[in-house]
């Protein structure tokens, strides 16, 4: 950790953080708030700084690109324990002179050592305690962002890599405001930061989380951002970069005198230079279905979120009535989604096969599904997968649910010439694996623990398992709808598995429930995956519990938000309607090249 002069206290000083500053969204960017209506591009993230980046980028001549990049390597400093160079993620990109969309697969990998017991504890035989496994070196996938940011720049984007970068630079080096959200975030890691050196530097100033107010300095992340902008990417995957980060795998940088307890023992990594070296990027197909008349592209496999945001969506279509009240097209989102979970469980990993894709994403397995929902009942959960094999209702064997990781973040967009980005980017958990590259500045993923550490199926296969240089499955779902070959609305959301559910409940309240987008954005949430309860916030269970309750529907314990998403809609005669969060994760910010007077 590079030290910064003092400047105040001295508690403060030597850690990077000075109090008594303005927050990000007051010095960023003024005046910018959840809603943005006007033409010329526009900009939608959950957080004021990096969307004043990307707006600033367009304003300049920049494409949708050049903006999402500048945007992204922004969130990497200010959303650190979301998304940032140490991770990874989904990039779908609609391209407006070619009328096509295109994605992007910058998952993570896991080593060439990697066996389906690797999460197993050879003392005992039993897998890793989720927390054990993910503050470790065991839990660090190879980073595919920085290789997915110098593609996208190369192959569709108007300006380098390294001068998406510059703006980033600059906000690590002179810092950012510190709010309640990245204090808490910071707070709610503490134990698991404390334990070391190079993170609790960074972001435990004095032993302590940074005070709200205060401004945050990252120093290191500025360097090596200039170096990445100076050597491309080759220093990251082959170089300076890469040595620093697989030392930090192989020898986590354990504190003499961590501050507060840790549990568990931190263990170290398998994964090499070589493995690293090695990395390459994948550009699949997109996923493609039909909805109400409307074309909806989402991410292929090792995702599932596009598998599962179309097969519900199928599934919803097939079966529900057209006269529906709002809480029969709730209760067949909710129980769309369980089934479609099922099946993602079930058949979703990946190496799934193309052909099974294909026949998840049809209209005739949809039908097979759909018949499984009465509209006046709910069904028990969890359901059972569809028997893929056969025709018809036909259940197969009950998998159990798979849960994992909480946090990532989202951004959506557009250019005055029309091209569109959706972008999902995490590094799994809120803080990653807890370990902050020493002299480097960014943390590091602990995305292997998306794999399933045991088999969930079973004696069915399990299509999730970890596996030598495989990609765990994500449930992030970056989804461009066209309306006639034209974008008609983009969006995404982080939440772990929860996204799916986020995506899909936004585009069921926009084309099913007559909602404008920033009302289908603000609108309570809930999350059914499969499972026992519904998950879903304090709201959405006073507004529609007692009715749903009445079909059968059982809720789980409260949760206080699912979701954090971004979106924009396109308009007639090139308008636009950009949309954030208006509370969730503090509060998001969307903004247009030029708002509309």
């Amino acid at each position: 950790m590079r030290f910064l002069p003092a400047l105040t206290a001295l508690s403060l000083t030597t850690l990077g953080v000075v109090a008594a500053a303005p927050p990000a969204s007051a010095a960023g960017a003024p005046g910018l708030g959840p809603t943005a209506t006007g033409y010329g591009g526009a900009v939608a993230t959950v957080d004021a700084t990096a969307t004043a980046v990307g707006l600033d980028v367009l304003r300049k001549g920049g494409n949708a690109v050049d903006a999402a990049i500048a945007a992204a390597a922004t969130l990497g400093v200010t959303e650190p324990f979301s998304a940032g160079i140490g991770g990874g993620g989904f990039f779908v990109y609609y391209d407006a002179k070619r009328r096509s969309v295109s994605t992007i697969d910058g998952r993570e990998t896991g080593p060439a050592t990697m066996t389906e017991d690797y999460f197993i504890d050879p003392a005992d035989g039993l897998p890793y305690d989720f927390s054990e496994a993910r503050v470790s070196g065991l839990s660090v996938g190879v980073p595919g962002t920085v290789a997915t940011w110098e593609a996208a720049a190369r192959k569709w984007g108007t300006r380098s890599l390294a001068e998406g970068l510059r703006p980033a630079a600059r906000v690590a080096e002179r810092g950012f405001g510190v709010d309640a959200t990245f204090r808490q975030q910071v707070a709610d890691n503490a134990a698991a930061f404390g334990q070391f050196d190079s993170t609790r530097e960074i972001y435990l100033p004095g032993g302590a989380p940074p005070a709200v107010g205060s401004t945050l300095r990252n120093p290191d992340l500025a360097d090596t951002y200039r170096l990445i902008a100076k050597q491309g990417s080759g220093v990251f995957y082959r170089g300076a970069i890469a040595d620093d980060l697989i030392e930090t795998v192989r020898n986590p940088p354990v504190a003499d005198d961590p501050t507060g307890a840790w549990a568990y023992p931190i263990r170290p990594g398998e994964l090499t230079k070589a493995d690293l070296a090695r990395y390459r990027l994948r550009f699949p197909s997109p996923t493609r279905s039909d909805y109400r008349g409307l074309t909806v592209y989402g991410m292929n496999t090792p995702s599932s979120g596009g598998i599962a945001v179309s097969e519900a969506l199928n599934i919803i279509e097939k079966g529900l009535p057209g006269s529906a009240s709002a809480t029969e097209k709730l209760h067949y989102y909710l129980e769309a989604s369980a089934l479609a979970f099922a099946d993602r469980n079930r058949y979703v990993g990946a190496d799934t096969s193309p052909q099974t894709v294909k026949q998840l994403l049809s209209d005739r397995w949809a039908a097979q599904r759909a018949c499984r929902i009465d509209p006046g009942k709910a069904l028990t959960k969890p359901v059972p997968p569809g028997d893929i094999t056969a025709s018809g209702c036909t259940p197969t064997t009950v998998g159990k649910p798979v849960e994992q990781g909480q946090s990532t973040t989202n951004l959506t967009v557009a250019d005055r010439w029309g091209n569109v980005v959706e972008y999902t980017f995490t590094i799994e958990q809120t803080g990653g694996n807890a370990m902050v590259v020493p002299d480097r500045g960014f943390l590091l993923n602990n995305e292997l623990t998306d794999f399933n550490f045991a088999p969930t199926q079973g004696t069915a296969a399990d299509p999730n398992l970890p596996g030598p240089g495989k990609r765990p499955r994500s449930s992030m779902s970056p989804t461009i709808v066209l309306k006639d070959g034209k974008p008609f609305l983009a969006l995404g959301s982080p939440g772990g598995a929860t996204i799916i559910t986020t995506v899909l409940q936004v585009l069921v309240n926009r084309l099913d429930l007559g909602m404008t987008l920033p009302e289908a954005m603000a609108a309570p949430r809930a999350s059914q995956r499969n499972s026992a309860g519904i998950q879903a916030e304090p709201a959405f269970r006073a507004r529609y519990g007692p009715q749903l309750t009445a079909l059968g529907h059982t809720f789980g314990p409260d949760v206080a938000e699912l979701g954090a998403a971004t979106a924009i809609e396109f308009t007639r005669g090139g308008g636009l309607i950009a949309s954030a969060e208006p509370v969730r994760r503090g509060g998001g910010a969307a903004a247009v090249v030029r708002p509309r007077r």
